[in-house]
């Protein structure tokens, strides 16, 4: 299997329609979600909308990047999460997350092979793969938080 594919098929694992890894994937549970349960703060943690703001924030961000060759994205702006108090700004926010998780699956895909090596916009950076991977692993992270975050709010464990 070429590497773009591999890459591409991991991405969709983990944000839009896998069950190999976690037995479940960012769709699944914040589709699931009503908007009071996605801002619904157990103890000290994030919220699951904080959770998937901020997983798209990456998404969004690198999708940039792809096209302009300038990342624009800082980490202490990630968390930024913009207040939701309805179903349609919920909706907003899971559609857009969504979309950028299709389009970044669809991103990666289409690379030729070579452009996995390259530098990512700076050296500094790592290359492509290691930033694409990045959001692989980074995703998973917060999958497992989205998971347990879920499971307390329905569960009323908390």
């Amino acid at each position: 299997m070429e590497r773009n594919i591999f890459i591409s098929n991991r991405i969709r694992e983990v944000l839009l329609d896998g069950t190999w890894i976690a037995n479940t994937n960012f769709k699944d549970q914040i589709t699931h979600v009503t908007w009071k349960e996605a801002i619904q703060k157990v103890g000290n943690l994030n919220t699951i909308a904080a959770l998937t703001f901020h997983i798209n924030y990456y998404l969004d961000g690198l999708i940039r990047a792809f096209d302009t060759g300038k990342l624009d994205i800082s980490d202490p702006f990630s968390f930024d999460v913009p207040e939701i108090g309805s179903d349609a700004e919920w909706k907003n926010l899971t559609d857009s997350f969504l979309t950028n998780a299709t389009e970044f699956a669809i991103r990666v895909e289409q690379m030729p092979d070579e452009k996995f090596d390259e530098p990512f916009i700076d050296p500094k950076y790592g290359n492509y793969l290691r930033n694409i991977e990045g959001i692989i692993e980074h995703s998973y992270y917060h999958l497992g938080q989205v998971v347990l975050i879920r499971k307390m709010i329905v569960e009323k464990r908390f």
